[in-house]
């Protein structure tokens, strides 16, 4: 993948584009958008997430085994390095 960035000046500009030598001959694909365009457009397309909406996703084992990972990790901060 090759990716650049330009702030056009005008609305007319000529652009040179240097490709891998294995882009040659393919399909490519080029996209002109604005950055603030796609980040208000994905804000308001994500739901945002409450806590209680990740309720139930895992089963009790898993809860189970998940806690005492935690606290096997949280054991680790009061040991001296």
């Amino acid at each position: 993948m090759v990716q650049t960035i330009v702030t056009p000046q005008k609305t007319n500009f000529d652009m040179s584009v240097s490709l891998p030598p294995n882009y040659v001959g393919k399909e490519v694909h080029v996209l002109f958008y604005i950055d603030e365009e796609v980040k208000k457009t994905t804000a308001s397309v994500l739901p945002k997430k409450k806590p209680s909406d990740y309720f139930g996703i895992l089963n009790e084992e898993e809860g189970e085994r998940f806690q005492h990972h935690i606290q096997q990790i949280r054991g680790e901060w009061d040991r001296d390095i």
